[in-house]
């Protein structure tokens, strides 16, 4: 019998988050493991009279990718993935993980050549969206894997995961939409300031946001969400952050990253576990050394870091930054085959000012 908090949140998923109607096509991705909520999405696409498209791999195909393809197999692009990034309506990715390491032993250099082969289909995807031709939306579906990461059982997991989703909401197809005013408050607070300066433990940066446009996010690209976040101007950050949670990307964690900005690129970075990976990442093309994102976490209900970036970037008090490839419609220009989100946490000792003026002190907003 199919969890009813699966069924609630494809309807979010459908309904809010990507707005799918009739005609419309909607391609729903994931791996065999998230079945579950990939047919409750499936009929709920069906529902509303959208044209769905299911593409699932199995579980160690991944793996198996960075294993065996040669060189021409990794540069490959999928003519079906070129189709969708240039002609879907929408699209819904459904991480579930049964293996949080399973790629832990990639050789880095391989994962860095398939970015770069698929910058392209991101950049599409990108400008597509901020034209309002495409939606999308990313999620996951609680696993034993996930679980492990947080240190929770599965069912701990499951009840922590839904609720973050706001499933259990009387209405849950509206539920994202009535918890927004918040986010858009700050989100018009800091709107047209030119200056964030983001400090605390091994943290005292600043970033140039003159010109650049702020957005408030509550439901329609990540579940769950909350965040603000802009496009910082490419060569106006300077100073170093130490970030506080693990950060994954392609698969692979690295932990005790800290980053040195000088003119708004990376010239030191350095990190306690997957150092090497960590400067692989760094050096995939010019755009990786830059960052395309600065983002602060409104969502209280998410108090603990997970090891998974989807939830960790929301947490209430914390601020991230990505390095790599800018969103366009925050008005950034970055380009690159990268975006990776890290964390850092502000709760204890953290500072956010903007234009010289305080924005959060302890992971608090007192604006």
């Amino acid at each position: 019998m199919r969890d009813s908090r699966a069924e609630a949140l494809a309807q979010i998923l459908v309904r809010y988050s990507t707005r799918v109607g009739k005609g419309d096509v909607c391609v729903v991705q994931s791996t065999a493991a998230g079945e579950p909520l990939v047919q409750a999405v499936y009929e709920e696409v069906l529902r509303v009279g959208g044209l769905p498209i299911m593409q699932l791999t199995t579980d160690g195909a991944q793996a198996a990718f960075f294993d065996i393809a040669s060189d021409d197999q990794l540069d490959w692009i999928p003519p079906t993935s070129e189709w969708v990034a240039e002609n879907a309506d929408a699209r819904i990715a459904i991480m579930a993980d049964v293996n949080a390491r399973e790629l832990s032993g990639t050789d880095p250099k391989k994962q860095a050549r398939v970015s770069r082969a698929r910058q392209g289909l991101m950049e599409t995807s990108m400008r597509r969206a901020a034209a309002g031709d495409y939606r999308w939306a990313l999620t996951l579906f609680p696993t034993h894997a996930y679980a492990s990461e947080a240190g929770m059982s599965l069912r701990e997991y499951e009840d922590f995961y839904y609720a973050a989703c706001l499933v259990a909401d009387g209405e849950p197809v509206t539920a994202w939409e009535r918890q927004a005013d918040e986010v858009k408050r700050l989100a018009d607070w800091i709107e047209g300031k030119e200056e964030v300066r983001v400090k605390g433990p091994g943290t005292d940066i600043t970033l140039g946001v003159a010109g650049r446009h702020w957005i408030p996010c509550y439901g329609e690209h990540n579940m769950p969400d909350g965040e603000f976040f802009t496009g910082p101007v490419e060569d106006a950050v300077n100073g170093e952050i130490a970030f506080s949670f693990p950060a994954s990307y392609g698969g692979r964690t690295v932990s005790g990253v800290r980053l040195r900005f000088d003119g708004g690129k990376v010239v030191d970075a350095s990190a306690d576990q997957g150092e090497d990976f960590l400067i692989e990442m760094l050096d995939t093309d010019e755009g990786a050394r830059r960052l395309g994102e600065i983002g602060i976490g409104t969502n209280y209900g998410i108090s603990t870091g997970t090891k998974e970036i989807l939830l960790d970037e929301k947490i209430g008090g914390t601020v991230h930054l990505a390095i790599g490839m800018s969103y366009p419609e925050s008005g950034g220009t970055n380009a690159s085959a990268v975006h990776w989100d890290m964390v850092c946490d502000l709760r204890q000792g953290g500072e956010l000012v903007v234009d010289g003026a305080e924005l959060q002190r302890d992971g608090k907003f007192v604006v």
